[in-house]
């Protein structure tokens, strides 16, 4: 049934979190002051810090302390695969996205997440998309909280100066780039460089498979073919209109860049979009245009969220606390307050769509584009428990052509595919 307002949806998804909380499993009231500490990893997208400055009503309820790390992307992830495959059991609720989910759960670090869920938590109102990436083989493992694809972002008041209209496909992209960048003044492209599956690999793979490349044929890399040496010859020329030390940029870099004026156009993911039409920080609300990616260039499907530890849980108390703070901070209440204090970025649900508050807040044409890329969108990357080795292994070399240390692009993914080769093999036990 569609809401009729946020204060319908808000006092609905409130009733039925009180409802949990008092009494929806009867182990609860004795799990109460048994978990002294909820330690939570993860990294600085808008939801965390809104969780932690929200967390005093999930401690209150519990009477326990959650600490939640915050640590940038490529460093969250290198912790808590430490963490989990040491079997430290450090944190109780883990940052999952779908590089790491495939691993995560062959290797049994996350417990199943199903079964520990309440029933009003509502699976089902969760985005496809968004549930197919923390599913693996059929299981899901992780709530998300934010997820999407990818959009083109561009400047409409510096295309319509130069007279040029949005790239439809790979060569006007490169051609409408060329003709907006204006160093210093402004640059027509930025993109990531910094290595790391979940980085420069994460850009660069939409022109790999869009031009029609595949990561493997059986167990042998094919990713360092004529196709993936196009693929990262066109992505090193368009470095050529980015700012400055754009070779080692996060996406951080790149939607700054963007929103503060330096930029002109780039192809991004999607939760991006209303960064740019934050008035409060952006120098361009307002003058943003938004389009599918340019084709054939498909759109990289991605989703993060929590998961439950299984060593960082050793009781039962531990799991039913960890899972009700996953429960709690991924909720449709949670959603709708996040969306009502600006947090527009970062949503999961579809009920979400249907707040009103949401729509009178976002961009029509952003969502038309979100619209039109949604039958594009796919996940893109190899999805195995070895892909944060693999991706990572290949996002160093790419790291090393983008910046200049490797001028040759073929040995460079060559040395990617005989890592990959090599990481097959160790977990076969050859």
């Amino acid at each position: 049934m569609k809401l009729k307002s946020i204060g319908l949806q808000v006092s609905i998804a409130a009733l039925a979190l009180a409802a949990f909380a008092t009494g929806a499993r009867a182990a609860d009231n004795e799990c109460v002051g048994k978990v002294p500490t909820i330690r939570v990893i993860a990294q600085p997208i808008l939801t965390i810090p809104f969780l932690d400055k929200n967390k005093g009503e999930f401690e209150t309820k519990w009477n326990t302390k959650v600490d939640i790390q915050q640590f940038g992307e490529n460093e969250r992830r290198a912790k808590s695969r430490l963490d989990a495959s040491q079997g430290a059991g450090a944190y109780q609720v883990y940052y999952i996205d779908e590089a790491n989910v495939a691993e995560f759960a062959t290797n049994k670090w996350v417990l199943p997440l199903l079964d520990l869920m309440p029933k009003e938590w509502d699976w089902n109102d969760f985005l496809e998309g968004r549930r197919a990436v923390a599913t693996y083989k059929d299981v899901a493992y992780f709530a998300p909280f934010e997820g999407g694809g990818d959009v083109m972002m561009y400047r409409k008041d510096l295309l319509a100066a130069k007279g040029l209209q949005p790239p439809k496909n790979l060569d006007e992209l490169k051609k409408v780039v060329a003709a907006l960048n204006d160093p210093p003044n402004v640059y027509g492209w930025s993109e990531r460089g910094r290595r790391g599956s979940g980085m420069n690999v994460w850009r660069w793979t939409p022109f790999f498979r869009g031009m029609g490349g595949q990561w493997f044929s059986g167990d042998k890399p094919t990713f360092n073919s004529d196709i993936g040496v196009k693929a990262t010859q066109y992505y090193l020329d368009l470095l050529k209109f980015a700012p400055p030390g754009s070779g080692t940029n996060t996406w951080s870099e790149v939607i700054e860049g963007f929103r503060g004026g330096q930029v002109a156009l780039i192809v991004e993911s999607d939760v991006f979009g209303p960064w740019a039409e934050d008035k409060t920080k952006s120098r361009i609300a307002g003058k943003v245009g938004y389009a599918p990616p340019p084709e054939p260039l498909p759109s990289a499907g991605f989703a993060h969220g929590f998961a439950i530890s299984t060593k960082g849980n050793p009781t039962d108390c531990s799991k039913t606390v960890a899972a009700d703070f996953v429960a709690w901070s991924t909720s449709k209440d949670m959603e709708a307050r996040k969306v009502k204090a600006g947090i527009l970025s970062d949503f999961a649900r579809k009920s979400t769509l249907e707040n009103p508050d949401f729509k009178a807040q976002v961009n029509p044409d952003y969502i038309k584009a979100l619209l039109d890329t949604a039958p594009k969108t796919d996940l893109l990357i190899w999805k195995s428990p070895l892909w944060p080795e693999v991706g990572d292994d290949l996002g160093l070399q790419l790291e090393e052509v983008l910046t200049g240390s490797q001028t040759d692009i073929k040995q460079a993914l060559d040395d990617a595919a005989d890592q990959a080769s090599e990481a097959i093999k160790r977990a076969a036990g050859q």
